[in-house]
């Protein structure tokens, strides 16, 4: 499910500030001079478009695309099909005034969050300087996943703002200001983070930081400073590992839930970052199929019967000297939408497609996964698999 934008937090005094700034310029008339080429910070500077990669025919998304000249320049000089997308309705009015008619080009105004996680997979999206205006946290869940494997992600950061001040070291909105052409201004707050933060955010959510490009104003007088940034979804899912710490006795066997019907695949995040499958540890007594039961219950709120549980087989690995079970079942049934459950550590439960699963997928759910799916593109850690008995993969909500 989809995090509210708070109101009064930092997000909702965003979007009342660009939409103060669309007005502006809608009241007077602005009318800007086509793009040659995009503009990262400063007119002219910064890296050209070849830093994108190849966008004809591509699917390419302008996150928070402001009047949408960069993503009309895409569309005719290098025939991209463009979706740009901006939560300010007046910006998008603006846009579409100029481009509302431009074969190839679709505005749209939206919230970047709920469009991504809504939209077709992209091949490449670029924001250029609107990421720092949406808390990460908030971002980037939904973008890894709204990135085709082996999409590019390329957007802009403020880096030093015309005071001087450079980025800080904790993932906190600060206080900026936007000023208006012609006079006025009004205040924005900015996630500005280091370079080095950026990289860990991206990798935590499973994107590999390729390259950073600095750009300056060719007025040294200008304070301000930019840097560019290019990330990339790998072609395969990953994994992360489980902690090596030993578990408690009954602990040692648990169940992974496999849950896939027509909207997709469910899974949740962990509070440590990970998404996985519903799940848990077999409860003295228990059978496996009671235990699925019990956890997807508990978990998600999400009622099913054992007679509905079907068992996979037992995968057996080894973490640092520390062996452990899990037990992979397809549910063939269910009632009831998923939903956070409290004193959970796994929330945010959603559907997703298989060809848009999640990069950092919990180990154990990615093993279990490959046993249901072996032509999935993900990359775990190896296990020892043995079936109860043999299955199809075939499930509630699949092709016959």
């Amino acid at each position: 499910m989809s995090r509210p934008v708070a109101p009064g937090g930092p997000e909702s005094v965003n979007a009342d500030a660009w939409q103060a700034y669309a007005t502006h310029h809608l009241r007077r008339g602005t009318v800007l001079a086509e793009a040659e080429r995009i503009d990262w910070g400063f007119p002219g500077a910064g890296p050209d478009e070849s830093f994108l990669g190849e966008l004809t025919g591509r699917r390419v998304l302008d996150l928070g695309c402001g009047p949408a000249r960069h993503a009309a320049r895409l569309v005719r000089a290098h025939g991209a099909a463009v979706d740009a997308v901006d939560l300010s309705p007046g910006q998008i009015e603006r846009a579409r005034d100029r481009y509302g008619s431009l074969p190839g080009l679709r505005l749209l105004h939206a919230d970047a969050v709920d469009h991504l996680r809504t939209a077709p997979p992209y091949d490449v999206v670029y924001s250029v300087n609107a990421v720092p205006f949406i808390d990460p946290r908030r971002l980037l869940p939904a973008l890894a996943t709204a990135l085709a494997p082996g999409g590019t992600f390329c957007f802009s950061v403020l880096h030093t703002n015309s005071d001087g001040e450079g980025p800080g070291s904790e993932l906190v909105a600060r206080p900026e200001t936007l000023r208006f052409a012609g006079g006025g201004e009004t205040t924005v707050h900015m996630w500005v983070p280091t370079t080095e933060l950026w990289q860990d955010l991206l990798t935590e959510h499973g994107l590999c930081l390729e390259d950073v490009v600095p750009v300056t104003s060719p007025d040294p007088a200008e304070r301000a400073a930019y840097r560019v940034l290019r990330a990339r979804r790998p072609a395969r899912v990953s994994a992360r590992p489980r902690t090596g710490l030993p578990p408690v006795a009954h602990a040692a066997l648990g169940v992974g839930a496999i849950l896939y019907g027509p909207r997709g695949l469910l899974l949740g995040r962990h509070r440590r970052g990970t998404w996985e499958l519903p799940g848990g540890t077999v409860e003295p007594g228990e059978s496996l199929q009671e235990t699925v039961v019990r956890e997807i219950r508990e978990e998600t709120g999400l009622r099913a019967d054992p007679a509905n549980v079907r068992l996979l087989g037992t995968l057996l690995d080894r973490v640092e000297g520390v062996v452990r079970m899990t037990v992979g079942a397809v549910v063939t049934d269910w009632e009831g939408e998923p939903a956070d459950q409290p004193g959970e550590s796994v929330g945010d439960w959603r559907w997703y497609p298989l060809d848009r699963l999640p990069p950092s997928l919990f180990v154990c759910s990615a093993q279990s996964l490959t046993v249901w799916r072996p032509d999935l593109p993900i990359d775990h850690a190896p296990a020892h698999f043995t079936p109860f008995a043999a299955h199809d993969g075939r499930v509630r909500g699949e092709d016959d």
